[in-house]
């Protein structure tokens, strides 16, 4: 009875200490700080994609419902502009960080790397990929630049950044004579499922439905409304010709504008190796065959296609376990003319070749339905998902973060943008005016307040001199000449 007893009190008293230690260690638990996992990046973007949509406003009719559906949860940047008008110093910049007038990166043909202020830089990708995520993309990213140091995985391979699209049988499709690389347009009669882009939107929407074991960076890039602008049937049907609106150009409108402006309208082109005889320019070449409402319409078909290839790849992501955990960043890599400043394609200082598209959603932290209307660069994405993703500082980015204005839309962000065309041609854009300073010296100047078109060019007023003055002190001291 006695050793019953001293049993039971020996059995109570370990049962209180084994409840005691369980206490002990969940308390202990308890107390450590959890670790937050690192959120994953879906990085879109789209190639010569101008404000032709919803918010942006560029256009009265486009359909763009998946760009507008990202809009509405996101912080639009309704003053974007590029670091560069032309595709590869855009994407130059906006992967790098660097400036194309510290690179020396200015054209299409001057691989990144060829740079000395690049050739050991620290690409958006790489340094993701550095800090413990994986790496993968789609696409057109980079400007045909296969970098391998940028990538853990890359489809359809690192060579071949994205399958071939269907052409026509006959060119040119729209019925011109075609003397400029790419510039043709019309319906194709082909499946949305046999295009190059709705295959890489296939391809990360895929991706998105994996089991990744890091967080992951999944770069996707589309092509269009790159030219040329043979798109399936179906989508030119949602823009009839007779309901087409044309841009307002008025006749006058380079008499006020320098030389080196008007030869960026490329009112005159040169008959490619035949002969130094000049033909008419894109533009008056459109008017000439009664063409403008037809371009016009293809490139609107261009942008619904692509609006649709977003689409699928913004359901994969609504529909998969990264939903919640996942920051999502669109942007263009510049903007474009169909007929304005009688120019049509990119390369300009203007309104219409800069602005760019530019949406951020950052769970925890954007609020949706908000946009910011200082200016900002594109440039500056590179540091604000540094920032976003709480990574360590890349001391050499020029570009400045975001992150601020993601988390307080409404504060105060008084930056101008600096936009360079070649060697020493630069725009810098404020809130309310656009100075333009050529290489020869040479001036435009706008006041968007009354001018947002561009149609008057203030540059030469006198009661103007003291704004253009303040304007230029945020031109570059140094341009690094074009790398060979």
């Amino acid at each position: 009875m006695i050793l019953d007893q001293e049993y039971n009190k020996i059995k109570k008293i370990l049962r209180l200490l084994v409840f005691y230690i369980i206490g002990l260690s969940l308390f202990s638990c308890s107390q450590e700080k959890k670790e937050p996992i690192p959120p994953n990046v879906l990085f879109i973007s789209i190639d010569d994609l101008n404000d032709w949509v919803g918010a942006l406003k560029g256009y009265p009719d486009v359909l763009t419902p998946n760009i507008d559906r990202l809009m509405k949860e996101s912080v639009l940047f309704t003053s974007a502009y590029t670091a560069a008008p032309l595709c590869n110093p855009s994407r130059t910049a906006v992967l790098t960080g660097i400036q194309p007038y510290t690179s020396g990166v200015y054209e299409n043909k001057q691989p990144l790397r060829s740079s000395p202020k690049l050739k050991t830089a620290f690409t958006l990708p790489q340094y993701f990929r550095n800090h413990g995520y994986k790496s993968l993309g789609s696409g057109k990213v980079f400007h045909y630049v296969h970098d391998t140091l940028s990538w853990d995985e890359y489809w359809p391979s690192i060579q071949k950044i994205r399958p071939d699209d269907p052409e026509p049988e006959q060119k040119p499709l729209h019925g011109m004579p075609v003397y400029a690389h790419f510039f043709d347009w019309g319906p194709i009669d082909v499946d949305t499922s046999e295009m190059g882009d709705w295959k890489v939107a296939d391809w990360v929407s895929k991706q998105l439905q994996e089991d990744h074991k890091k967080p992951f960076f999944l770069a996707c890039g589309f092509y269009k409304p790159h030219l040329p602008w043979y798109i399936p049937k179906k989508y030119f049907d949602r823009y009839p010709l007779d309901k087409i609106t044309l841009p307002e150009i008025p006749e006058n409108d380079l008499d006020d504008v320098p030389l080196l402006g008007r030869e960026l309208a490329r009112l005159k082109v040169w008959k490619p190796k035949v002969s130094k005889d000049s033909l008419p320019g894109d533009h008056m070449r459109v008017i000439q065959h009664n063409k403008w409402k037809e371009g016009v319409q293809a490139y609107l078909a261009a942008i619904s296609f692509v609006d649709e290839c977003l689409g699928k790849v913004l359901d994969a992501l609504e529909n998969s376990e990264y939903r919640d955990n996942t920051i999502v960043v669109l942007w263009s890599d510049h903007g474009y003319h169909l007929g304005e400043k009688s120019h049509w394609r990119k390369s300009t200082l203007w309104e219409e070749g800069t602005r760019s598209v530019l949406i951020f959603k950052v769970p925890g932290i954007t609020k949706a339905g908000t946009q910011v209307d200082w200016p900002v660069s594109l440039i500056d994405i590179y540091p604000s998902l540094v920032d976003a993703c709480k990574l360590p500082s890349n001391k050499e980015l020029e570009g400045r973060s975001l992150f601020p204005l993601l988390k307080e839309p409404d504060m105060e962000w008084n930056y101008p943008v600096i936009s360079t065309f070649k060697y020493k041609n630069q725009s810098i854009r404020s809130k309310r005016y656009r100075y333009i300073h050529y290489a020869d010296g040479s001036e435009e100047l706008y006041d968007h307040q009354v001018d947002s078109l561009e149609w008057n060019n203030l540059a030469s007023q006198k009661e103007y001199q003291s704004i253009k003055a303040k304007l230029a002190q945020w031109l570059p001291q140094m341009n690094i000449p074009p790398i060979n």
